[in-house]
């Protein structure tokens, strides 16, 4: 399906990621032939294209730089048989893919080609960022930096025995054959276990259901299992001398302010700091001027669109 705005241009897209169909837009300006610098793009913990990513990436066509933009495998659109599973390796491989699939559109410019990535897959750019040279420019929005000492932040030292309990528990239950584990992403309850707890968090996925209604208050227990075993902030040193922007909330509890700091303190230039005020989920929102704009600016300088 095509859609326009009279600015961009939204087209429907699928691609092979090594045996797995992944689905999404290509956002182009509206004006102009290209070829374009791009930007590719996915959500973060188990959210979809729709929570707000569209208005990402409409930003940055405004600006003159098509959008790919993904569901992960197993969420949204995109196909994959471990459905609400969070896998960041598998992700980080996604991007890669998206990255291959991007170079062969038409209209966008191989050799330009940016990535952008927020919370969870701000943490995936990071990596992506180090290891893959054909990506020009990074973004990372409230990234995911250490998934060892979040996880310390979130579990009782007095809790962290049982919840490794059940760990063992659900893998002994996969090899009987039996289904995962779930849990909730979020919870308006407070005595209820979830994946991301706090109000903050509840509002932003349960206030999108409106327009995101294929995202799913579900991720496997083992995605939790695999969280605390995800490290991207040790790839940080490693992506220069592609020039970084980290965009940071500076009262984060979601991916703690002080460990995207420390991160960023830690790259090498060229690189940028931009600290929002409040919480992990003002930028889609409330800072999203603030959010976009920077992003924008930061892949058009490096990317060489014109504006």
């Amino acid at each position: 399906m095509v859609s326009s705005t009279g600015v961009t241009t939204r087209t429907d897209i699928a691609f092979d990621a090594e045996g797995t169909i992944l689905r999404g837009w290509l956002v182009l300006p509206a004006a102009g032939d290209g070829p374009w610098p791009a930007v590719v793009m996915a959500h973060g913990f188990s959210a979809v294209k729709e929570q707000y990513l569209d208005r990402f990436a409409a930003a940055f066509a405004a600006a003159g730089l098509a959008a790919v933009v993904f569901d992960h495998a197993g969420f949204g659109a995109s196909d994959g048989t471990s459905r609400d599973e969070i896998d960041p390796w598998r992700q980080i491989r996604d991007y890669r893919h998206a990255i291959t699939y991007a170079r062969t559109v038409d209209r966008i410019d191989p050799a330009r080609i940016g990535i952008w990535g927020t919370s969870y897959s701000g943490g995936h750019v990071l990596v992506v960022g180090a290891i893959d040279r054909r990506v020009r420019c990074v973004v990372s929005q409230v990234p995911t930096i250490s998934g060892s000492a979040a996880s310390q932040r979130r579990i009782r030292a007095d809790q962290l025995p049982a919840v490794l309990a059940r760990f063992d528990a659900d893998r002994v239950a996969r090899f009987r054959g039996e289904p995962p584990e779930t849990v909730a992403v979020v919870s308006d309850d407070p005595t209820t276990p979830c994946a991301l707890a706090g109000a903050d968090a509840f509002a932003f996925f349960d206030g999108s259901r409106a327009f995101a209604p294929a995202w799913r208050n579900a991720v496997t227990l083992r995605t939790l299992e695999m969280a605390r075993e995800y490290e991207p902030g040790v790839y940080v040193s490693r992506i220069s001398p592609t020039p970084l922007l980290m965009i940071v909330a500076d009262h984060d509890t979601i991916t703690p302010t002080d460990l995207a700091l420390a991160a960023y303190a830690q790259a090498l230039e060229p690189k940028r700091l931009v600290l929002v005020p409040g919480g992990h989920f003002e930028p889609y929102v409330e800072h999203f001027a603030t959010a976009s704009g920077a992003a924008a600016e930061w892949l058009s300088i490096h990317l060489g669109a014109a504006r």
